[in-house]
């Protein structure tokens, strides 16, 4: 062993074969050969998905020697971060909610690693610190997941991630007091907490799978009920676990009134059934509402015996239904939002339904009474993304936030019953939207398809093909993109650098058949449409190839890994995060087989196994190939896509790129798929990113701090 790990560190000091400009570790090869309907496929990097194996930890302390090594010698990437430190030094809230006689929320105070809970009961001014999760680890990287308040808000369930792990335990207090009050729930996953009462709630997980708890295939989620004050092993398991049939994901919804149990299953990520449960009544048992996987639907809210579910049957762009507990059954439903042209994301509060509708990704409110009738369109501050409406029956002011992708994030009061909002608070930045400015566009794909993009920049620059540009997308698992604010966006702006967001297909700002649109066999439609997007940019000269670098993480991280295999003479650089890279085998890791429905699997027809190698992309990079400069992103504790697929891909590249652009991966450690990460972590890998980036597009000072640009 102690010569092998001799052997790997000294490959830092050999060049590689194909790049005489860069100075890689050396990744041996060990092939393992699959068989896919007849075809083999030759794996030579299979041991590096050992993420318990020493000679990945040497391999991984290898890449990052010569990656920081690297980064570490880039002239301005401490103006970077001083500058995104600045930046982000400023008091952020999040929405205030009710609980009991206190009103809580969210606050940091500008560099805190993590959100600090605060709660006040007649005053903000008088508020308390009620968690803080920074008290969890030294240095930020536990985080809290998740908060959840009993029915008279007495107790506190809090869900703890560790190093960015999707693997949660959970904590429960008084509220009043702030004490723990019993052990901790271990061994949560993809998992909300829902309470019956005050007698306990509602949490999934999966069976800790055998092998690394990172890496190893998680694919049967259970539902159960803790009792509070009661051994966790005593806990009873309310649905899932039969093995003739696969839930991947299974939550629950419990009512506000406490009656009803909606238990939610699902194959994957899209589709699920809903199943009803009269809590009310002993050993009453759970109905079916909806059978099969070919739909989705959640409950939204309840009235008595009024059951609100939005669906997407029979209406791709959703609608509100309402259902009645004595017959809730699918057959019994009956239209209460009905569809529209636009995609419908709803919510409640106040007694009143407040339908959000997606307009070419920028949000409209309307809002309608407890009878369906709409009393019209709530005004905006402006043009971007709203979140919020939501809270209880009881709640007079409900909260909601605005943004774009120049404005930061404000936070609005909202009187049901007058229908006015006030400015409950503005973020008290260092930062002018009034000069930058947004324009959506809407430019043709491969296959004439129209796809819109908003393309942010400050006011003034000069269309000349010479602006640095990021190209940011997803195009998947039916998210949708709508503008937002981002500290580290708004700094590359101060560059006087564009970012460019396309709604590609497999997205869902149009609704289920844009999604469709995207995925199994169509997903090549993805990629044609970020390739267009970046062609527009182009054509339009808000930049060049030169001057262009795409981005994008976890689906986004695939999209990125298959545009720079499938065109490396589009872009300057490539920063895939997180990514999905190996498709033949990514249903094998943690809970990667639920994501079948975007993607299909090498093992569904020869048909699909032939398109997915066509794509994947550490399948498709070529030998004696030039790439563009390429910083791949991931974190060692990230269980979600695990880091597996970007080291396979690293080492593809490493091995097989031609040319002077550096092809590197930067792994951080003791970090996850994103939630949670620290912001001293967040500021050093942005700084690192942006300046990798600019550094490759020619910079040798900051855009900003020069006319001109000095190649070499």
């Amino acid at each position: 062993m102690k010569n092998l790990i001799l052997g790997i560190l000294a490959c830092i000091l050999i060049s590689c074969e194909n790049n005489p400009q860069m100075n890689y570790p050396e990744t041996q090869k060990k092939p393992v050969i699959d068989v896919f309907f007849d075809q083999e496929v030759v794996d030579n990097y299979r041991w590096l998905e050992d993420d318990r194996s020493e000679e990945t930890a040497d391999w991984v302390r290898a890449q990052n020697d010569v990656t920081f090594n690297y980064l570490n010698k880039i002239p301005f990437r401490e103006q970077l971060k001083e500058r995104l430190t600045g930046l982000w030094n400023y008091e952020k809230i999040g929405t205030p909610f009710k609980e009991g006689k206190y009103t809580y929320f969210y606050k940091n105070d500008g560099l805190q690693n993590q959100y600090v809970i605060y709660r006040y009961a007649d005053k903000i001014e008088n508020a308390e610190v009620f968690l803080d999760p920074n008290s969890f680890s030294e240095d930020g990287t536990t985080s809290l997941a998740g908060l959840s308040f009993s029915k008279n808000s007495s107790l506190a369930a809090y869900s703890i991630s560790e190093g960015g792990s999707d693997w949660r335990r959970v904590l429960v207090m008084n509220s009043e007091t702030k004490e723990i009050i019993e052990d901790t729930i271990n061994d949560l996953k993809f998992s909300g907490i829902q309470w019956k009462g005050n007698e306990g709630f509602y949490y999934s997980s999966y069976d800790k799978p055998e092998g690394s708890e990172l890496s190893a295939k998680t694919d049967q989620h259970k539902l159960y009920f803790h009792k509070i004050k009661t051994p966790q092993s005593e806990d009873v398991v309310v649905f899932g676990g039969v093995e003739s049939e696969k839930n991947r994901y299974v939550g629950a919804q419990v009512t506000e009134d406490d009656a009803y149990l909606i238990v939610s299953a699902s194959e994957s990520t899209s589709g699920n059934k809903l199943l009803f449960k009269d809590l009310r009544k002993a050993n009453s048992p759970l109905v079916l509402l909806t059978d099969g996987y070919e739909n989705d639907h959640y409950l939204l809210d309840s009235d008595g015996d009024r059951l609100f579910i939005v669906t997407n049957f029979n209406a791709p762009n959703q609608k509100v239904v309402e259902a009645n507990a004595s017959k809730p059954e699918q057959e019994h439903w009956k239209d209460f939002i009905p569809e529209t042209d636009y995609v419908l994301s709803p919510s409640s509060g106040s007694g009143f339904f407040f339908a959000e509708y997606m307009v070419d990704a920028i949000s409209k409110i309307h809002q309608y009474d407890s009878k369906g009738t709409n009393l019209g369109e709530v005004s905006l501050p402006g043009v971007g993304s709203v979140s919020g409406f939501s809270g209880e029956k009881e709640d007079a002011i409900l909260y909601y936030r605005f943004t774009n992708y120049a404005n930061p994030s404000s936070i609005y009061a909202y009187n049901p019953l007058t229908q006015k909002s006030e400015l409950y608070w503005n973020p008290p930045i260092d930062f002018d939207p009034s000069m930058y400015e947004s324009k959506q566009v809407f430019y043709e794909s491969k296959d004439s398809t129209k796809v819109p993009m908003i393309i942010t920049y400050k006011k003034g620059i000069e269309l000349n093909g010479k602006n640095p540009t990021i190209l940011y997308g997803y195009g998947g698992f039916n998210i949708s993109l709508t503008p937002s604010f981002s500290i580290p966006n708004a700094v590359w702006m101060e560059q006087g650098g564009v970012y460019a967001v396309p709604n590609l297909r497999g997205g869902g700002e149009y609704g289920k058949a844009w999604h469709n649109a995207g995925t199994k066999l169509q997903k090549q439609n993805v990629f044609n449409d970020f390739i267009a997007a970046a062609e527009y940019l182009i054509a339009e000269k808000y930049t060049s190839s030169e001057y262009l670098a795409i981005r994008g993480g976890s689906n986004g991280g695939l999209l990125v890994g298959a545009t720079m295999v499938q065109r490396p003479d589009l872009m300057r650089v490539a920063l895939p995060a997180v990514g999905v890279l190996d498709m033949l085998r990514y249903h094998t890791f943690t809970a990667g087989a639920g994501w079948a429905y975007d993607y299909g699997t090498a093992e569904d027809s020869k048909e699909m196994f032939d398109y997915l190698k066509g794509y994947s992309p550490v399948h498709n990079v070529k030998a004696s190939t030039s790439y563009p400069a390429t910083l791949i992103t991931t974190g060692d504790h990230d269980d979600r896509v695990v880091p597996a697929h970007s080291f396979k891909f690293a080492a593809e590249l490493q091995n097989k790129h031609k040319g002077k652009n550096p092809v590197m991966i930067r792994i951080e450690t003791n970090a996850g798929h994103g939630a949670g990460t620290p912001v001293t972590k967040s500021i050093d890998q942005y700084a690192d990113i942006f300046g990798f980036t600019l550094y490759n597009m020619g910079y040798r000072v900051l855009p900003e701090k020069m006319n001109t640009k000095i190649k070499g």
